[in-house]
């Protein structure tokens, strides 16, 4: 049932078994292991430009800000991402990283509504009513998350914030 499937670390292979096609189960998880493997690259992909980004402006590494002369990406970035994820499959059970995940993601919508709520005539797309239904929604789904999630969600960004204000107060004034 219900129960039985939400509690199996392979419920597609196991709906694919209790439907009698047994046969299809290496299929389903190859399957799986595809778009698994697709949503990985494309958050590398994702994550690597942000990294960039931050290198970029002395938030990580200066060396993470490298691009390639041919592919034009971030080859160091992706590279270091890469083993940082290898790493973390081998080493820890990621489903609660889930939940975490979500709250990051929630959390850098909520802003951006937020952000966008704040623009002002030529920079406005849509009405400020959508940013704060986005925003609500946000919050709203927040709530739902794992406590665990939700814990660590903050535990992370408040490191970051630390880390930032440092950087700030240590950094040398610009010319």
């Amino acid at each position: 049932g219900a129960q039985r499937l939400g509690d199996s670390t392979v419920p597609l292979a196991d709906a694919v078994h209790a439907a009698g096609w047994s046969w299809a189960a290496p299929l389903v998880r190859v399957g799986a292991a595809c778009a698994s493997l697709g949503a990985l690259l494309a958050l590398i992909a994702g994550i690597g430009r942000t990294t960039l980004a931050m290198a970029r402006h002395d938030d990580l590494p200066r060396w993470l800000s490298a691009v390639h002369p041919r592919f034009q990406v971030p080859h160091r970035a992706e590279v270091a991402l890469a083993a940082v994820v290898c790493a973390l499959v081998l080493a820890v059970d990621l489903r609660g990283a889930i939940g975490f995940s979500s709250f990051g993601v929630l959390v850098y919508y909520l802003i951006a509504n937020l952000s966008a709520w704040t623009q002002t005539g030529d920079d406005r797309r849509y009405p400020r009513l959508l940013q704060i239904i986005g925003a609500v929604g946000c919050a709203v789904l927040v709530v739902t998350l794992p406590l665990t999630a939700v814990v660590t969600g903050m535990v992370v960004f408040a490191v970051g914030v630390g880390y930032r204000l440092l950087r700030m107060r240590t950094a040398p004034a610009a010319p």
